[in-house]
């Protein structure tokens, strides 16, 4: 639009121009070499037309000057107002992505939040990160502290959708880096960071590995584990991705330590708090469960009915802090000889322990209840600076053999250790 008015200003003034000159110079001409007298008059004539030429073209340049202003103003707008459609684009794409990880931080948290259990927690956690960074080389990685010895181990693995085993199991090379530091960790490339062995990471782990981001997973001051994705692909993962992450791993430590508590409290709901074994109530549930399970079987299980020979006199002679040493001793051994998985070691009441050992013979169970009775036996127990010993009364029982339903199954063990104590205790005596 600018450039059409310029060139129609550019139009006008020439053909004025030309419309005085042109005449005039014809006349001019004429008086040269015609009438000499006109020359003369005609030479001012000239010499006005050409002094208005020069003011018109004063003005013509003025005018140029300030249509070229105009249009490096208008170029100036034109540039500010695409640098704020830049600006304003950037701003877009990144609300989009936020919409987007808010989005998906909201699934993450409402399916984290559906979980109880401490192995569901693991397992959801390493699904749903799977999912935002995952393809079928990338490994994510979970691990946890020990809540007893301190050690890092692996609660959850994953590549692509399969479940991997590890050879690394408390961490390699990046993991105790982020032990140490406590601090998230980017590696672009293995091959090039200089904070790693790169001869080392081959030796320890024999994986492909070129990429790693990995960050801490801490409730307030307390470390609870390790939040871990690697690639064998150079580059895989950028700074925003570490971010993201770190964002995942607050929500995910939170979800952890909540699944611990309630496990937690559910172990203080169905375990003693002197001897860590299972109170009664649980043995009782279990033991329900064991026979409807071993009728199907058709299968032999026995149970066990433990009494520690006068404890009253114990208590007497030394107090009850001395029973209670004694109560955890004997509770410790029986622990460690039925440790097999699908034992229920029971405190069952006051001195009185129990044993439920599914899918196993009353022969089988007077072997292991007469190991357990010398093996307490042998137990040294120092009180009050004194070196002493405690045995213990067991009774056997085993179902169907000696009984059709619970409570006879348990009366059956409960007489065994009856005729145990009036045979002279510290024996095992079966139904």
């Amino acid at each position: 639009m600018t450039e059409k008015r310029k060139k129609q200003l550019f139009d006008s003034a020439f053909s004025l121009s030309l419309a005085i000159f042109l005449p005039l110079a014809s006349a001019f001409f004429l008086a040269a070499f015609i009438y000499p007298a006109l020359f003369h008059l005609i030479s001012i004539g000239l010499g006005t037309v050409l002094a208005y030429l020069l003011v018109l073209n004063h003005r013509q340049n003025q005018e140029d000057s300030l249509l070229q202003l105009r249009l490096q103003s208008v170029d100036e707008q034109a540039n500010l107002i695409e640098d704020e459609i830049i600006k304003q684009e950037a701003a877009l794409d990144s609300l989009s992505e936020k919409i987007i990880n808010f989005s998906e931080l909201k699934g993450l948290t409402e399916h984290l939040s559906m979980c109880l259990t401490l192995e569901d927690t693991s397992r959801t956690l390493s699904e749903e990160v799977n999912k935002l960074f995952g393809d079928k080389d990338t490994t994510i990685i979970l691990y946890l502290f020990h809540s007893k010895t301190g050690e890092l181990g692996i609660s959850s693995s994953q590549k692509g959708q399969m479940r991997v085993n590890l050879k690394t199991k408390k961490g390699d090379i990046f993991d105790q880096w982020i032990v140490k530091a406590m601090q998230p960790l980017l590696v672009e490339d293995t091959h090039r960071d200089y904070r790693f062995d790169f001869d080392k990471i081959k030796k320890d782990e024999p994986r492909p590995i070129r990429s790693v981001i990995s960050v801490p997973l801490k409730a307030g001051h307390k470390a609870l584990g390790i939040l871990r994705i690697d690639s064998p692909r150079e580059k895989r993962f950028v700074t925003e991705d570490l971010r993201f992450l770190t964002t995942i791993a607050d929500l995910g430590a939170l979800a952890i330590e909540n699944a611990q508590l309630y496990e937690r409290i559910e172990q203080l709901a169905i375990k003693d708090a002197l001897t860590g074994l299972y109170l009664k109530r649980y043995l009782m549930e279990r033991l329900q469960e064991e026979i409807s399970r071993q009728g199907r079987r058709k299968t032999e299980m026995s149970f066990l009915m433990i009494d520690l020979d006068y404890f009253k006199q114990y208590n007497d002679k030394y107090g009850h802090v001395a029973g209670d040493i004694v109560l955890r001793a004997v509770g410790f051994i029986l622990a460690e000889n039925f440790r097999e998985p699908g034992n229920v070691v029971c405190r069952y009441g006051g001195e009185e322990f129990a044993v439920l050992l599914p899918d196993c013979p009353r022969e089988k169970a007077l072997e292991m209840a007469e190991a357990a009775r010398q093996r307490i036996g042998e137990q040294t127990v120092i009180l009050r600076r004194m070196k002493t010993s405690i045995t213990v009364s067991i009774g056997v029982a085993a179902y169907p053999k000696d009984a059709d339903n619970k409570q006879e199954f348990i009366h059956k063990a409960d007489q065994a250790l009856y005729r145990a104590k009036q045979e002279g205790r510290n024996k095992v005596c079966a139904a």
